[in-house]
């Protein structure tokens, strides 16, 4: 199945021919900041499959955390597109709401970073919450 997603003003676009690994919301600080301070729901989904169809984003990786993510974003409105690390090998996470169909993203299937979570996050009823990740 092919996915296909961009930013907020059109210049950066994506595709993607990989079905998603997982389907998850993370309430870790960080994603707080990068959302305005809701979680963030990603969409796991091969790097192999995964290609910028137009336009290059701009990635940042913080130099100060121990295993730190490269979130990549359009350097013209600044929509997060994604995020990869080395915990997660081979993988990218794609932001749902960067999707042109978000209906795909369906529903998290696990959330992760409840370490994090604040009193005005919900954690959707019936999926696993890990602390951290899981198996970490």
């Amino acid at each position: 199945m092919e996915i296909e997603g961009g930013c907020y003003c059109g210049n950066v676009r994506y595709k993607t021919d990989s079905t998603a690994l997982f389907k998850g919301v993370c309430f870790c600080r960080e994603c707080q900041y990068i959302s305005g301070g809701g979680a963030n729901f990603v969409m796991g989904v091969a790097e192999g499959g995964f290609e910028y169809t137009k336009g290059t984003p701009k990635g940042f990786t913080r130099g100060d955390l121990e295993s730190p993510v490269t979130r990549e974003f359009c350097p013209d409105c600044g929509t997060h597109l994604l995020a990869k690390g080395k915990g997660m090998p081979g993988a990218l996470m794609l932001k749902a709401g960067t999707l042109d169909d978000p209906s795909v993203y369906e529903s998290p299937q696990m959330a992760i970073y409840t370490c994090d979570k604040q009193a005005f996050h919900q954690i959707p009823e019936g999926i696993p919450s890990f602390e951290r990740t899981p198996g970490a």
